[in-house]
C-alpha cells in the first residue's frame, strides 16, 4: 500500500480473494465505476481505492453465488451499491437462521417411523423425489410436517389402491416453486436496505406461521369453490 492509502493491483488482489486478472476483466465491464479515483503512474502501473476490496467481495459472492450475470451486477452496483451488499447480508442471514433451526431439530429415521403409519418404500421415494431431505441426523421440522400430512392423508383412505402415490406431491411443489420465488423476491426488494438486517430477518421469520396459515385457508377456499363449479 502507498503513502496515500491506495493499493497495488497485487495488494487489491490478495485483500479481496479475487485474481488480478478477474479484477481487469471487471475494470473493462465498468463494475468497478468509471476509473477517476484510480491513480496510474505509468503505462503498466497504477493504484486502486482501498473501497475497491468490499465492492470486489461483494460481485464475486453475487457473481459466483447467486450466479447473476454480470449485466445485471453491473446494474445493481451503478444504482445502489449499498443496496446490494444489503441484500446479500439479509439472504445470508436468512439462511443461517434456517439452517440453524433444521439443524438443531432433527427426528431420526427410527423416531419417524415409530410416529407416523408411512412406509418405509413411500419415504424413500420422497427422498429420492427431493420432496424429503433428511441427512445422517434425521427429518428437520418440515420433512416432519410433511410426513405427518401424508400419514393423515392414507389415514383417510388416500392410498395407492385408489390411485394416489408419492408423485401426487410433485404437483404441490411444482405449483409452489414459482410462488416461493416471486415471495423471497417481494420480501428482498422491500426490506433489504430498507430496514435493519435484523430486524429484516426478524419480520421475516414472524410470517411464516401466518404465512402457512394463509396458503392453507385460500387452497380450502379455493377447493370449494371449484366444486361448486364442478356441480354447477
Amino acid at each position: 500500500m502507498n503513502g496515500e492509502g491506495l493499493l497495488k493491483m497485487s495488494e487489491l488482489a490478495e485483500q479481496s480473494g479475487v485474481s488480478a486478472g478477474t479484477i481487469k476483466h471487471y475494470l473493462r465491464e465498468g463494475l468497478l465505476g468509471q476509473g477517476a479515483d484510480i491513480v496510474r503512474t505509468s503505462r503498466n502501473m497504477a493504484y486502486y481505492p482501498p473501497e475497491y476490496v468490499e465492492r470486489l467481495r461483494l460481485i464475486k459472492r453475487l457473481q459466483e453465488d447467486r450466479f447473476m450475470p454480470l449485466r445485471v451486477i453491473k446494474q445493481m452496483m451503478d444504482t445502489d451499491p449499498a443496496r446490494a451488499a444489503a441484500l446479500v447480508e439479509l439472504e445470508d442471514r436468512i439462511l443461517d437462521r434456517a439452517l440453524q433451526a433444521g439443524a438443531a431439530e432433527r427426528v431420526s429415521a427410527a423416531e419417524v417411523a415409530r410416529r407416523y403409519d408411512v412406509p418405509r418404500n413411500v419415504l424413500d421415494r420422497l427422498v429420492e423425489l427431493g420432496v424429503l431431505s433428511p441427512n445422517s441426523r434425521g427429518y428437520d421440522p418440515d420433512d416432519l410436517r410433511i410426513v405427518a400430512a401424508i400419514s393423515r392423508f392414507r389415514a383417510g383412505g388416500f392410498d395407492e389402491a385408489l390411485g394416489f402415490t408419492v408423485f401426487d406431491t410433485l404437483r404441490y411443489r411444482e405449483a409452489l416453486e414459482p410462488l416461493v420465488r416471486e415471495e423471497v423476491r417481494t420480501l428482498l426488494d422491500r426490506l433489504a436496505g430498507e430496514v435493519p438486517v435484523e430486524r429484516a430477518a426478524e419480520i421475516i421469520g414472524a410470517g411464516s406461521e401466518p404465512l402457512r396459515e394463509l396458503v392453507g385457508a385460500v387452497h380450502s377456499k379455493l377447493l370449494r369453490a371449484e366444486l361448486e363449479r364442478q356441480r354447477n
